[in-house]
């Protein structure tokens, strides 16, 4: 049996699978590109295409996935919202069949960065964390007593919909005012937009991402950084609904640190300047005052990471029993 861990990390913009050591260290990596309205084979044989170029030794400890959801948990049947072609596909049990006599276990790939940056990143150490993803989305997981809290279908952490503002905009869940329709990268630009902002140059042509034909929030937070009037009302608009939903979270919770990752988090002090703000104004009890938030340690490997963890570290990351 090898002490090597296979993570896969599945998104919709890239496929990721890599080959991990039990301390966490990515030993080989392979990437490629999501076909974009690929059916269910042909998102299947990219994945399996990606494993066969990654020559996967005979023997594993074990597979671990982060998929985006939703998901049935822990049966691994996904559809991701980004990813048409799978709906109901049963993920987890093509990679056992593929890979027979050994775990195969799949999370929500917001709940595997959490579990990166838990294990091996910034939230080394704490008991009690919320790990965020900012990006096209906005997700999460939790951490508490040192463990993986899953909830009873396996979105525990989930704050992206947290309600920050119940008059506020309309989400992709059917609600208004979840902190995902406002602070994640395309509606916030979007929301720019709306106020008549117009990009400049402040960020280049490779910095740019763009969805259904909206200019990104790199961009935003470049003209922000520039002194736009608009980007900069917009960073601050996301960071204060960021600040409402990790308050409500510290008070729940009694959570200790937060860690923020994701493309949005990159903006430094334009983000975290308003968010702490927020966070102070509604963290007056004495045990919420302590909470710390601070960006994501991980780079472009955190997935795997993640994704790995549900295997090597399934004491704490993985409910007994499934």
């Amino acid at each position: 049996m090898s002490d090597l861990t296979l993570a896969v990390d599945i998104g919709g913009t890239k496929f990721a699978a890599g080959l991990v050591e039990p301390d966490g260290r990515v030993v080989a990596a392979e990437r490629a590109a999501t076909p974009q309205g690929g059916d269910a084979e042909t998102l299947w044989r990219t994945l399996t295409s990606l494993l066969d170029r990654l020559d996967v030794p005979a023997a594993l400890a074990g597979v671990g996935v982060g998929c985006g959801g939703p998901m049935t948990w822990p049966e691994g049947e996904v559809s991701p919202l980004n990813m048409g072609g799978w709906r109901g596909f049963p993920l987890r049990g093509r990679l056992a069949a593929r890979f027979p006599g050994v775990p195969v276990r799949i999370h929500n790939d917001a709940v595997c960065l959490a579990v990166a940056e838990h294990w091996c990143g910034a939230g080394r150490g704490s008991a009690a964390m919320l790990g965020m993803v900012v990006s096209t989305g906005v997700g999460g997981g939790l951490i508490l007593g040192g463990r993986l809290i899953d909830g009873g279908t396996g979105n525990a952490g989930h704050i992206g919909h947290v309600v920050v503002d119940p008059e506020g905009p309309p989400c992709g869940c059917g609600g208004n005012g979840c902190l995902e329709a406002i602070a994640r990268g395309p509606g916030l630009a979007a929301w720019a937009l709306a106020q008549g902002w117009s990009p400049g140059d402040a960020a280049t042509e490779g910095d740019l991402y763009r969805e259904e034909g909206t200019a990104t929030a790199r961009r935003l937070a470049a003209d922000a950084a520039a002194g736009d009037t608009i980007a900069l009302a917009a960073m601050a608009r996301a960071g204060r609904a960021l600040g409402v939903a990790i308050a409500s979270a510290v008070n729940l919770c009694d959570l200790d640190l937060v860690t923020v990752g994701g493309g949005l988090s990159q903006a430094g002090d334009l983000l975290f300047g308003p968010l702490e703000e927020a966070l102070r104004e509604h963290t007056r009890m004495e045990f919420a005052g302590r909470v710390r938030v601070v960006p994501a340690a991980l780079g472009q490997d955190a997935g795997l990471v993640g994704a790995a963890a549900l295997v090597i570290e399934g004491d704490r990351y993985w409910s007994p029993g499934l």
